[in-house]
């Protein structure tokens, strides 16, 4: 790490430094601890949070999802005992598995704002490693999308199965065919809460004047490749365009994204949303059940990936034409999980009309 260009973390609206740091490797990631340096609250925004003064001295309460408590306590206790040590504060922390908020009291001001900040940053580290709960999307799996895909696959089994690695266990659920704009880890129904009220903010701030409180026709047509050699391929994707020219669809995903990435909801992945629709992918080969959205980073082993040569159905279905579809919302959608329809349970949504 460039030690003059720290890495950048946001919490609460807000940007801190993340101090390099001599991380140690422990068995078990629920054993992994945390350094924390003296108690220096110089270089923190001592205005960032609330911290009450009462008669023992002063107190701050933080909400982390109890999924992470665990950061925050440290193998064997230790990282809550050091912060307690160097910060010279007391730190109450709910049992686990009930959601709550860590209670921070001490006799300095500044000793409980350093804690506060540390327990700020320790556990949104951690939280990168843990594998998304939720994602928004635009359902693609209309009735007519729906029997133009599975044209799709009857044929291109039909043509290209003797291809190397093309099967039927590679092609997408139909009634799961979406654009994905974004993952999200949220660890509790608070979290769901936060992520449903920025949807509908957005809303108001720019999405109703980007649509005109209109579906956005959108054409779906035509098959491309992730990687870069279409003889070893993993994902084949359909390609999206607004029907009538112009970039709505394209502003309304970069702009939902770029304000989930300001609340601290979501990870910056990209300049822009790549819009596409998976309609092969090679994880489905291990597990039809999973439903990890192919560009996602994450825990799922691409080693154990077995590519397809997609060359003939590049060739052969270059402009396949799947149908127009008109999207009317974006949803807050819940990994592994379905709804009546088949498609992902609706956690939340933003409706254009």
């Amino acid at each position: 790490m460039d030690v003059l260009r720290p890495p950048l973390i946001r919490i609460g609206g807000r940007v801190y430094r993340k101090n390099l740091i001599q991380e140690q490797a422990f068995p078990r990631e629920e054993e992994e601890d945390f350094y924390a340096g003296p108690a220096d609250c110089t270089d923190e925004p001592c205005d960032a949070f609330v911290v009450e003064e009462t008669e023992r001295g002063f107190q701050c309460r933080v909400e982390v999802p109890s999924p992470l408590y665990k950061y925050v306590i440290g193998k064997k206790g230790e990282t809550k005992k050091r912060l307690e040590t160097e910060t010279r504060t007391s730190i109450s922390i709910p049992k686990p598995g009930v959601e709550g908020e860590i209670v921070i009291t001490g006799q300095h001001r500044s000793g409980v704002i350093s804690a506060r900040t540390r327990i700020d940053v320790l556990p949104d580290s951690f939280r990168k490693k843990q594998p998304f709960t939720h994602f928004l999307s635009f359902a693609l799996n209309q009735p007519a999308i729906q029997e133009k895909f599975l044209q799709f696959k009857e044929e291109v089994l039909e043509k290209c199965s003797k291809d190397h690695g093309v099967s039927s266990s590679l092609f997408q659920n139909p009634a799961k065919l979406h654009l994905t704009l974004g993952t999200l880890v949220l660890l509790n129904e608070q979290e769901i809460q936060k992520a449903c009220d920025l949807l509908q903010r957005c809303k108001e701030d720019f999405v109703d004047q980007i649509t005109g409180g209109q579906p956005l026709t959108v054409e779906v047509a035509g098959v491309e490749y992730m990687n870069d050699d279409p003889a070893m391929t993993d994902v084949l994707y359909a390609k999206v365009h607004m029907k009538d020219g112009s970039d709505r669809l394209q502003m309304v995903a970069d702009q939902l994204v770029e304000r989930f990435v300001a609340s601290g909801l979501m990870l910056k992945e990209w300049d822009r949303v790549k819009l596409h629709a998976t309609v092969m992918n090679t994880l489905f080969r291990k597990d039809p059940t999973e439903e990890r959205n192919n560009t996602m980073t994450g825990k799922s082993s691409f080693k154990e990936r077995e590519s397809f040569n997609g060359q003939n159905i590049l060739k052969l279905f270059e402009n396949f034409h799947f149908g127009e579809v008109q999207l009317d919302s974006v949803r807050l959608s819940q990994r592994f999980s379905s709804d009546a329809s088949g498609y992902y349970a609706t956690s939340g949504q933003l409706c254009f009309s």
